[in-house]
């Protein structure tokens, strides 16, 4: 995960109706995320060829409110995955901005050592996202920007002049603080100029977060 701190005016209007932007200490964030699924299963079936696979998404983070609580989630400018399929059903089932490219990935885990890398490629080229952490992860604790990072457990998208609400579940997840990392490529082709302005800065934080199981339910739509 590579966090930067973002206008607020840059997200208004990728902002779905009914919720609205979350906030840290006054600041917004957007996240370049690299993660890898694995076992994946549709309704606790698994398809063929269609179980394992990374994704990297541009997410940034709002909330909505639901009786006296608020539902915090993220929203995504764009995801990426490299199976077609999973593209097609994802825009379908929930709305959401999948494209489908050539991915590949690295993952060691050796002697308290992190390294991590995924990769996709576009005309041609590889871009990547990569970064490294050594020692033993450590929870991630109340009120803190991690925190904000990693615990929204709802996704959000526009559709039909509202929204769509999805709920996802998974434990809190221990993290390595990152010692390296390194983000490669043309953003502003692949995000918009106004998002590479912000990507070519020096990210808020980095670190890489354990996996776990997550369940993903079916959305609801909200007027």
């Amino acid at each position: 995960m590579l966090n930067y701190r973002v206008e607020p005016e840059l997200l208004a209007p990728l902002v779905p109706k009914g919720v609205e932007m979350d906030f840290f200490q006054s600041e917004t964030y957007i996240s370049i995320v690299g993660l890898l699924f694995l076992d994946t299963r549709v309704l606790t079936i698994a398809f063929p060829c269609h179980r394992d696979f990374e994704e990297v998404n541009l997410r940034f983070y709002v909330r909505r409110r639901s009786a006296d609580t608020w539902r915090r989630g993220v929203c995504f400018v764009r995801e990426i995955v490299p199976k077609k399929a999973v593209s097609l059903l994802a825009q379908l089932f929930y709305g959401e901005r999948y494209m489908a490219l050539p991915m590949k990935h690295y993952v060691e885990h050796r002697d308290r050592a992190v390294k991590v890398e995924y990769s996709w490629r576009r005309n041609s080229k590889w871009e990547s996202i990569a970064m490294s952490a050594s020692g033993d992860p450590v929870p991630v604790l109340a009120g803190t920007h991690e925190e904000f990072i990693t615990e929204h457990y709802w996704g959000y998208t526009s559709v039909r002049g509202g929204c769509s609400e999805y709920r996802v579940e998974h434990p809190r997840w221990k993290i390595w603080p990152a010692d390296t990392f390194q983000l490669i490529g043309d953003m502003a082709t692949l995000y918009g100029s106004e998002f590479a302005d912000v990507l070519n800065r020096p990210p808020a934080s980095a670190f890489i977060a354990e996996g776990s199981h997550v369940q993903i339910f079916a959305r609801e739509i909200n007027a």
